[in-house]
């Protein structure tokens, strides 16, 4: 039995030895596929970013304001503008009353 587990010890250390070998030829493999393509090995992180939509622009615009009630139905293009300028307007404020440093500006898409 003691000759049966040395044995399959000793097998067992050589698949550990063989696998622990692939490994680094595949890491050896992998670097010089990436220094012949000229692709840096540690890529630089993602910046991060927050993206807000107002689900309903026009109907907070008609619950906010008198004007949002009188232009959401006729320009709903310039009630949506002027929601999102009054909604980055209020974050801005509220953030630097937190004194949270941000750059907050409004992109079309």
């Amino acid at each position: 039995m003691t000759v049966f587990l040395v044995i399959t010890s000793f097998v067992l250390a050589a698949l550990s030895g063989l696998l622990l070998w692939q490994l680094l030829e595949q890491r050896k493999m992998i670097n010089q596929m990436l220094e012949r393509e000229n692709i840096p090995a540690q890529q630089p992180d993602p910046e991060l970013a927050i993206v807000l939509k107002v689900t309903d622009p026009i109907g907070l615009a008609k619950r906010e304001s008198r004007a949002g009630r009188l232009i959401g139905d006729r320009l709903p293009t310039m009630a949506t503008k002027m929601v999102y300028q009054e909604v980055l307007k209020e974050l801005t404020s509220e953030l630097e009353e937190r004194e949270i440093d941000v750059d907050m500006q409004i992109e079309y898409r």
